[in-house]
């Protein structure tokens, strides 16, 4: 007997088209032969990995790289933007930090 699985990730541009046409999941998993489990699933994936791209998180293929795998340009810039993302985050954390502690000093009169 053959194997009736097919990857979903081998229809993603179907599935996110006749989404945004407005069928239902219900549709959609029909037509493919997946489950709806499979289809929730590979709805959240995607929006994850969507909202990832547009907030400039480099996104990285799981396992040990290949011995000739040379860093492409936009994955130097991504990395670059996600660190200094999260440098303005922690600076911005120790700013409230410190407006607090400047807060409490003056409200009990120590300063």
């Amino acid at each position: 007997m053959p194997r009736s699985y097919r990857h979903i990730s081998d229809y993603t541009e179907e599935i996110i088209r006749l989404k945004e046409e407005g069928h239902t999941g219900r549709e959609i998993c029909e037509r493919f032969g997946f489950t709806k489990k499979q289809y929730t699933n590979f709805i959240t994936r995607y929006n994850r990995k969507q909202e990832r791209i547009a907030a400039g998180i480099a996104i990285k293929k799981k396992g040990r790289p290949p011995k000739d795998y040379q860093v492409s340009e936009e994955d130097k810039v991504a990395q670059l933007r996600y660190i200094i993302n999260r440098k303005n985050a922690r600076i911005k954390t120790l700013e409230m930090e410190n407006e607090l502690m400047r807060d409490f000093l003056s409200l009990t009169g120590r300063k």
